[in-house]
């Protein structure tokens, strides 16, 4: 057995967002001057992974080339496999109500849980087969994938870590995270979740936007202009790494909303160099440069995007991710928290750490929200009471991270979602203390 992975560090990164990469484990594994030559060096196969049709436009196009071991067509045909509480299109079992929704976080799992068997769908939308929509899934694990390998045929993978040490082991390479950092896997990028090594029962846990649609991508900027937000030199790709090792492994795929799972003699992430655009990555969180008012009113939270996955409709996202972190709050003469609001397009919130500041009780870390299509809501009651009373000087939130993944499609939940005891069945109580304070006699402060 010979491994590069078993080596890699954390300073093993390549930096840039949807760059053109090029790396190799061993020297001169990159054929010079061609893609595929007669015969590659070390005896090697090339093999093209294409995230995107041949035709796209250059400036959209995603594809890579591996130089391998062994090529990814050698196994056995796949086998539909038990997927758990793992869901996909067209999340059809259960009506789904206009209520909104709180979950507290995942159950402890049994010990010697894996990612795949810790898998848990929350809902999702639009249609896997035609590259629409996505799902939301929750994840708890506490040991490491060693005989297994997954990847994803039905969308890009975007991870929000929320609690663990998680050590990705990819086709190109290793990605080592930790909370307050996210991971995006490409679709059909095989790879393995791991537990830190030392600390092999560490208990992982977070959050997977699963993207059917168009590749996720930096958000335009707009009058903001050259600069802010996510800086694209933030983001990490790491250099290739590889396995040579047999043995009696399986490969899980998830294909149109299954698992479906075959026998392999090796293991797939034996690509000792490669070169291209489609790539796995990460990108810290507390790196973002929020952008925020500095005379009154509340932004849109649009201003809060890391990363967008268009849609046809210009202006309409499929799926954008969006974060609240530490930040500075200033506005003059306004009310600070989010304010009460019902829209067009559906979101579902999470939270890493710390407290939102729309929600002091009830949204834990680990837990979740859903705010579907026109459904209303806002601070709660002791937030609202809170904020107008407020003695409006420069206030700095700290010690938070929530984010939100917003879909232009309503999230359909899952049966589990709907009768797991994690649900706050209780949660329309916070606002109930909103009572009427409308008052006939009020008049404008004098000078007004």
């Amino acid at each position: 057995m010979r491994s590069s992975q078993e080596t890699a560090t954390t300073k093993q990164y390549q930096s840039g967002f949807g760059n053109e990469f090029a790396s190799e484990a061993l020297p001169h594994a990159l054929p010079a001057g061609q893609n595929s030559p007669q015969r590659v060096p070390y005896g090697l196969y090339a093999e093209q992974v294409s995230g995107t049709a041949f035709t796209m436009p250059r400036t959209e196009n995603r594809r890579s080339w591996l130089y391998r071991i062994r090529p990814s067509v050698v196994h056995t045909p796949f086998q539909r496999m038990d997927a758990g509480l793992l869901r996909g299109t067209p999340f059809d079992e259960t009506p789904t109500p206009p209520n909104q929704m709180r979950w507290n976080p995942l159950p402890t799992p049994p010990q010697g849980t894996d990612f795949v068997q810790g898998l848990v769908t929350m809902g999702g939308n639009g249609d896997a087969t035609v590259h629409s929509g996505c799902a939301i899934h929750l994840y708890a694990a506490n040991t490491s994938m060693t005989t297994n390998f997954f990847y994803n045929a039905d969308g890009e993978m975007l991870f929000v870590i929320q609690k663990g040490r998680h050590v990705f082991k990819t086709e190109l390479g290793i990605i080592e995270a930790e909370p307050c950092e996210i991971v995006v896997i490409p679709r059909g990028i095989k790879f393995q979740m791991q537990c830190p090594a030392d600390n092999p029962s560490e208990e992982l846990r977070g959050y997977i936007c699963e993207n059917f649609g168009t590749t996720f991508r930096l958000p335009d900027l707009g009058p903001i202009g050259a600069n802010g937000l996510a800086n694209p030199r933030d983001f990490l790709t790491p250099l290739a790494a590889f396995e040579e090792r047999d043995g009696d492994f399986r490969v899980i795929a998830k294909f149109h909303g299954h698992l479906w799972e075959a026998k392999i003699d090796h293991s797939p992430l034996n690509v000792v160099a490669w070169h291209g655009n489609y790539a796995p990555y990460k990108y810290d969180l507390r790196l973002f440069q929020t952008i925020n008012t500095v005379s009154f009113d509340h932004p849109d939270p649009s201003i809060f995007t890391v990363l967008t996955a268009p849609s046809e409709i210009h202006g309409t996202a499929n799926v954008d991710f969006v974060i609240f972190p530490p930040r500075w709050m200033v506005a003059e003469h306004t009310f600070r928290p989010p304010w009460f609001h019902r829209n067009f397009m559906n979101e579902f919130m999470g939270l890493i750490y710390g407290v939102y500041d729309a929600k002091e009780e009830g949204f834990v870390p680990g837990g979740c929200s859903l705010h579907n299509c026109m459904s209303g809501h806002g601070p709660d009651t002791a937030t609202y009471q809170k904020a107008i009373a407020a003695e409006l000087k420069p206030h700095y939130i700290d010690a938070t991270m929530a984010f939100m993944f917003e879909t232009r499609f309503a999230v359909k939940t899952t049966k589990y979602a709907l009768e797991t005891g994690t649900l706050q069945r209780d949660y329309f109580e916070c606002w109930q203390g909103l009572r009427s304070t409308f008052d006939r006699t009020w008049q404008p402060p004098e000078g007004a």
